[in-house]
């Protein structure tokens, strides 16, 4: 499974960003990370291609939206209020396993694409 993160990019604080993950097949979870310079690999969420059932990190819970097209195998992360800690290179992944926070748990991973959130 191939997958292209894209949507990165330069923004303000207080603004939004959709980050789009095209994965050339399905699995059955696709997740979002992220890396901050420094920091560990750090889960945001999670969502089944089937019944789109989701879940969230508490840090980022209101304010990201996980969301997928299965007729174009394609995951969104819709981010908005923005925060200076959100920047981070954003990774999306896939598993055949179940639902999962560990980046273990992932089969395969996305190129990553920079947010840099300006204060």
């Amino acid at each position: 499974v191939q997958l292209q993160a894209s949507g990165g990019g330069l923004v303000q604080a207080g603004g939004s960003l959709r980050l789009s993950c095209a994965a050339s097949a399905r699995t059955y979870i696709m997740g979002w990370f992220r890396q901050a310079p420094g920091k560990e690999r750090e889960f945001l969420a999670a969502i089944s291609w089937s019944a789109g059932s989701t879940n969230y990190a508490d840090s980022v819970k209101g304010r990201f939206t996980i969301s997928r097209d299965n007729a174009k195998n394609t995951v969104f992360l819709q981010m908005n209020n923005l925060k200076s800690e959100d920047t981070a290179v954003y990774y999306c992944a896939a598993t055949y396993g179940g639902p999962s926070t560990i980046t273990t748990s992932y089969h395969f991973w996305g190129q990553g694409t920079l947010v840099t959130v300006s204060s």
